[in-house]
């Protein structure tokens, strides 16, 4: 199973959205605080449609408590505009843990300087400066999917 962490989303729908794409994947998804709404939120559950009580989700202090909690050897891969490496130029693997910033400002700096070698980008032309949350996570995590299922037909 793969891992979707978002650090501080803002944004309920996206993240309502997000936990629907992780139930039909059977990915976990993680949520780094703080948060921008409360887990009860009505908006994050309507997106989530009755789903979201079936959605596994753990809310987490701080990126490195979650990392600190994974065995030794865990991949992250960080999704962002700030580097040239496709998406698709990965293989991925079983539990990979897709890493997604705030809607607004994406990953913070220096988590970015700090990976610079797990750095990924969704290619986009020139004129869009980012898209919207649910649907990059939605790219990546199908694309991560479909290795996976292309790898157990082999």
């Amino acid at each position: 199973m793969f891992h979707v962490v978002l650090v501080e989303p803002e944004i309920p729908p996206n993240t309502g959205n997000i936990g629907r794409l992780c139930l039909a994947t059977g990915a976990h998804l993680h949520l780094v605080r703080p948060l921008g709404f409360s887990i009860d939120d009505r908006t994050l559950k309507r997106a989530g449609l009755d789903y979201w009580k079936d959605v596994q989700v753990k809310v987490w202090e701080s990126l490195a408590d979650l990392q600190s909690a994974q065995a030794p050897g865990a991949r992250y891969f960080f999704l962002t505009t700030k580097t040239d490496r496709p998406y698709w130029d990965l293989r991925f693997r079983d539990g990979d843990f897709l890493v997604f910033g705030r809607e607004t400002k994406g990953l913070p700096e220096p988590l970015l300087e700090a990976n610079q070698e797990s750095l990924l980008t969704i290619p986009m032309t020139p004129q869009t400066r980012s898209l919207n949350l649910a649907t990059s996570v939605g790219i990546v995590l199908y694309e991560a999917v479909r290795q996976k299922a292309m790898m157990a037909d082999s």
